[in-house]
């Protein structure tokens, strides 16, 4: 049974973003695993919504980055500036200095832009000037993107996706859905409806929580098989690396903490790999946007599940 606080944090997120509950749940275990998360779709089914509804619902500070291509890394991590009173440059933190960060459209910004974000999606850090400022907790990155055949993108480089936890994409709602969603005319009216459910000590905690769920000697076997795997099969030209590995483990208890477990199953690994795999692996011939997901369900299937 799902943890209450996760249960009530994914109900009043659920009442904004209505129809695309997977998509919430995925958003959820990124943040209670510590990772970030790409979001993608096309313009308008809410990407950016799911952001400030999340931050809403935790008490968590927010801040938002519209990237553009003529955003520079000093607008995401600040920059120094000169104070004549004391005679010496004072730091001035960027958006980037917040619990929940929205990086809005990340593919419409040239990559030295992009790759500002680095330090901070890895480490929790940021160097300025031979300086390093530590992020607050809790931190994550949520990013959105359009896809790459929209005008004017600059698609994200592998050891940017790497340091995505998960890659998940947001669609167009069941027709029931979308129509409530017309009928309301907007959901960030209903954003303001939105109170925290969850405080930032509660998310730290539950983080810390999430760190003891018991790993299996068998289940991590089984990751690692499908790690494995995917460097292996013959439609992939570079498969899932160690920081993959490092991301899916943490994904899998952050998910087996969301269904009020204490210890992973490999169902929890089955359910996460197209989320926390797919955006990592080099296919061969890539025709259509499924193929990844095809291709780890093969590998999915070719290994056995332990008992």
């Amino acid at each position: 049974m799902t943890n209450p606080a996760v249960r009530q944090l994914q109900n009043t997120i659920d009442s904004v973003i209505k129809g695309n509950g997977e998509a919430v749940k995925m958003a959820i275990v990124a943040l209670l695993g510590r990772g970030n998360l790409l979001i993608e779709g096309v313009p308008g089914v809410g990407k950016t919504t799911l952001a400030f509804a999340l931050a809403k619902a935790t008490d968590c500070g927010f801040q938002r980055i519209q990237f553009t291509s003529d955003l520079m890394p000093t607008d995401i991590i600040g920059v120094s500036i000169y104070n004549p009173e004391r005679k010496e440059f004072e730091f001035k933190p960027g958006p980037v200095f917040s619990n929940i960060v929205l990086a809005d459209e990340i593919n419409r910004t040239n990559p030295k832009t992009q790759s500002a974000l680095l330090e901070a999606m890895n480490e929790k850090k940021v160097s300025v000037e031979r300086k390093t400022f530590v992020l607050p907790e809790p931190f994550m990155i949520m990013a959105t993107q359009n896809p790459i055949e929209f005008h004017g993108t600059f698609p994200l480089p592998e050891s940017q996706l790497d340091r995505f936890m998960m890659h998940i994409k947001l669609g167009y709602a069941a027709p029931e859905h979308e129509r409530l969603a017309v009928r309301e005319q907007t959901s960030f009216g209903l954003l303001d409806e939105v109170n925290h459910v969850v405080t930032k000590a509660e998310i730290i905690s539950m983080q810390a929580m999430v760190d003891r769920v018991l790993v299996d000697d068998s289940v991590l076997d089984y990751l690692m098989t499908i790690i494995t795997g995917t460097r292996r099969h013959e439609k992939i030209r570079l498969g899932a690396s160690t920081r993959g590995a490092q991301f899916f483990l943490k994904a899998a208890q952050a998910h087996a903490y969301y269904e009020g477990r204490d210890y992973v199953i490999p169902d929890d690994i089955k359910t996460l790999a197209p989320f926390v795999l797919g955006h990592r692996l080099i296919l061969k011939a890539r025709k259509f946007i499924s193929d990844a997901e095809i291709v780890i369900n093969e590998i999915l299937d070719a290994v056995p599940v332990p008992v």
